[in-house]
């Protein structure tokens, strides 16, 4: 089922957040030498998830909502974050920048859709999408200094 409404999109944001907030806390339990890095990263996906919903909720009125502001179709942006029981170090990033990359496309393609409707809420998930690129960076960087 596509989302359509604001209301739609938001939740589902946040269900992205949360969904990747859980394959970093498992991280930082499998590898204790970036744990911190890991916890970090799950700290900022719950600030993602409240700025999102501030963003909303300050612009929202029954007349933006009633209106059809996005066509996405949830299944291009969802992921699985169950590693695999020997997932090597290497693996585990991989599996997170390919997340991360899916939710870069998702936040990109939904400020882009609502952008000619809302202004607070596309320019939040453009800021979420740069900050989810320099994550990217940060996990390409680990790899390096481990591999």
């Amino acid at each position: 089922m596509k989302l359509h409404t604001a209301s739609e999109t938001i939740s589902f944001a946040k269900e992205l957040e949360s969904e990747s907030a859980k394959l970093y806390q498992d991280l930082s339990q499998r590898y204790d030498g970036d744990q911190d890095v890991f916890l970090s990263f799950v700290k900022v996906n719950g600030k993602n998830s409240l700025q999102i919903e501030r963003a909303y909720y300050g612009v929202i009125t029954d007349a933006i909502e009633g209106c059809f502001a996005f066509d996405i179709e949830p299944g291009d942006y969802t992921f699985e974050i169950a590693l695999a029981e020997g997932a090597s170090y290497s693996d585990a990033l991989g599996k997170a920048v390919d997340i991360e990359g899916k939710m870069i496309k998702f936040y990109t393609d939904a400020a882009e859709q609502s952008k000619s409707l809302m202004a607070d809420v596309p320019r939040t998930f453009t800021i979420i999408a740069k900050k989810r690129n320099d994550r990217i960076a940060k996990l390409k960087s680990l790899a390096e200094k481990r591999g």
